[in-house]
């Protein structure tokens, strides 16, 4: 099965601005955007919920570093794509 993904306003402008930041992630980040469409639940995203003010979505991991915040839609097999982050911050 695969997922549509559907990028948030604020996701679509903060994507560009940090690809444009970390060139060397580009390869690395649609490698992770290809396997969250193709299966979620794959061991190298390690797909997980977040707590505090994000506790109604989860994260997947791009490396040890950065994170995209992600909301599923599950009925409609869509994954919302929400924001990219330091897992720092």
């Amino acid at each position: 099965m695969s997922f549509h993904l559907r990028a948030s306003d604020q996701y679509s402008k903060n994507i560009v601005k940090f690809l444009k930041t970390h060139p060397d992630l580009v390869e690395l980040y649609k490698k992770t955007i290809r396997l969250l469409a193709e299966n979620p639940q794959h061991p190298s995203l390690r797909l997980h919920k977040l707590s505090g003010k994000l506790k109604d979505y989860s994260s997947i991991s791009i490396n040890l570093k950065y994170r995209i915040t992600i909301d599923f839609v599950i009925e409609n097999e869509v994954i919302i794509l929400i924001g990219i982050s330091n897992h720092y911050s």
